[in-house]
Parts: structure tokens; sequence; C-alpha cells
């Protein structure tokens, strides 16, 4: 499975000093070989017996590693298990389908973690930069936000939209590095290198969401108590029934005054604010289901499900949150697919 290794090993074989041609022709079984050692056990399908004209490329490796990959055939590809680690899928080029855990992604922008499946369909076209990011250098840096490790893998919404400002400006951060890389600064300052590195996971921490999105944003380190990480997570489990502030406390074995306390320390909310942004996003992944067939329903269906019964107000909260209503999102979901 995919593994980075040493600052020594990348010196002395990889590509950490510098972008490097890993593949370029029609061999199928070389590139599959190539990209089985560099990510995963894989399978790979050529569709209506086209020739392969791939390109393989290693941008750099080191505590992250970045690739571009483009296959020339339309094709299928498949991990053989689960991910153990964090790969970010960036089109560059060509048109793509991303399946996550069965369901099929609104883009083929988009991020898998460790114990997802997930599988590709490419277009002839395709062209794609990934990024790939150790499980280990993850959990350290969202440890710098929690206090501690965490106990599993993160989950991030597998989809990013790039017509989001944070993500918009963490792909021109990517570019960037990219950019940095081939320009051969990287390979004469490993120390800028590290910090651009560490950007790299930490912007994306921040530009997309995940279970820890509330947690430490902007703030460096923040020591969160059990009880309050107790009462977040039950929200998390319990936000489609009529729970409330006194459920959570019981949920946390605090008082309701502490528990206030410790979400105004911590996450900067209230119990029932933080509440409500969870039954919201649960709320917008759901409209997009609609928008793109995978769902029945429409917005009032959806906002009932979550507990949202007065209609004008969970469009403001809706509005004030995504800056849009939640009939926009269903036309710029049904738009985008």
């Amino acid at each position: 499975m995919f593994n980075l290794g040493t600052s020594a090993d990348h010196e002395a074989g990889g590509c950490g000093g510098g972008r490097e041609v890993l593949f370029r022709g029609s061999d199928v079984e070389e590139l599959h070989e190539l990209i089985t050692t560099r990510f995963a056990p894989h399978r790979m399908d050529v569709r209506n017996d086209s020739c392969l004209e791939g390109r393989f490329e290693c941008v750099h490796e080191g505590s992250v590693a970045l690739y571009e990959l483009g296959y020339g055939t339309e094709l299928d590809v498949t991990p053989a298990e689960p991910l153990d680690f964090y790969t970010v899928n960036i089109p560059l080029a060509g048109a793509g389908v991303v399946t996550l855990d069965g369901k099929r992604l609104p883009s083929p922008l988009s991020i898998a973690g460790p114990g997802q499946a997930v599988s590709m369909r490419l277009s002839q076209e395709s062209l794609n930069r990934i990024l790939l990011i150790p499980r280990e250098v993850a959990d350290q840096a969202v440890s710098v936000r929690l206090g501690e490790l965490p106990d599993k893998p993160l989950s991030f919404d597998p989809a990013l939209d790039k017509r989001a400002d944070a993500v918009r400006g963490w792909l021109g951060l990517v570019r960037q590095f990219a950019e940095f890389v081939d320009s051969g600064l990287a390979a004469r300052s490993p120390l800028a290198l590290g910090h651009f590195e560490r950007l790299l996971v930490d912007g994306l921490l921040d530009a997309q969401s995940h279970a820890f999105s509330d947690v430490g944003c902007g703030r460096g380190v923040v020591a969160m108590p059990r009880a309050v990480r107790r009462a977040r997570d039950f929200c998390a489990e319990h936000a489609h029934e009529p729970i409330s502030p006194a459920d959570m406390a019981r949920a946390a074995d605090v008082s309701v005054q502490s528990l206030r306390e410790g979400f105004r320390r911590h996450l900067n909310t209230t119990p029932l604010a933080y509440l409500r942004s969870v039954r919201l996003t649960f709320v917008r992944r759901d409209l997009v289901a609609v928008a793109e067939g995978r769902a029945p329903g429409n917005v009032t269906d959806v906002a009932l499900r979550w507990g949202f019964t007065h209609l004008g107000r969970f469009t403001g909260y809706y509005r004030a949150t995504y800056g849009e209503t939640p009939s926009q999102t269903l036309r710029n979901a049904r738009v985008s697919g």
C-alpha cells in the first residue's frame, strides 16, 4: 500500500527533489505495476479495446505526494481493497466519474480516505493531479486542533466544490506547490518544502468540511474536553431525532450550563446553534442528492426530515450558512450535474 518512505529514500531514488516522468507509453502491465507500487493494488480495465497512451509523473514525494496521471484511453480503475491513506483527485483535463462507497459523487474533484472504497471511470482525455496524504500525517495535523490524536480517520465531505472560495484558494495552493517544485527551489530549500507540505494539509482541513471542522479552525492548539467531544458526536449521530441541549448534556454527563460554557470556549458557539449547523450540513447533502436524482423529495421534505418545521426561519439559517437559498442549491446542483 501507499508508502512515502523517508527523506533519505527520496534523495536516493524518489522524486523528492523535483518532477520525474515515471511512465509514458502504451504498456498496460508496466503502468499498472507502477501505479500499484505508488498507490495501492488495483484493477485497471481498458474499455472499448482501445490503445493505452499513458502519462504518469511524480511531481513530489515527501510527507505528502503529488502526481499527475493520464491514461490516454477510456478505462475503469478500482483499488483491490479500501484505502489506508487520503487521496485528493484534482481534474486537469477530460472527464471522469468517481464512486465512493457505492455512491456516485457529483464531480471527480473529490477526496477519499482510509477505509473507503473508491472507483473511477475516466475518459480518454482525462488527466488528473493526485495528492496523497498518509493517515499519520493527517492525524498529526488534526491532533494540533484536538489536543490529542484522533481515534479514527477523518470523515471528509467527499465532494470538493470549486465554487467555494476556500476550496478555490486551496486548489491554488496545490498549483503553486507544483510550480514551487518545478522551479527547483524545493530541492534547494528543504525547510520551505516542509512548510509548504504542512500548509497543504492544514489548508485542506480548513477548506473542506470534515468531522472536526468546527474545532480549532485557524486558532492553533485547542484541547477540547471530552464532554464537548461527546456532545458533538452525539449531535452527529442523533441529528435526525428531536434532541435538545438537555439531551446533549446528558449524553456528555455534564450540566446544561457546563455544556454551554464548554461550547462557548472551545467551539465559539452554543449547543443549539451547533446542532442546527450539523442539521444544515445534512440538509445540504440531501438536497444535492435530490437534485442529482439519487433521492426523492423536495426542499420541504428535506427540511422537515432534519427537524426544521418553520420553513421561513430554515431558509434564513440556510442562506446565512451557504450564501444561497435551498431552492438555489437544488437548481445549481442540477446545472453542475
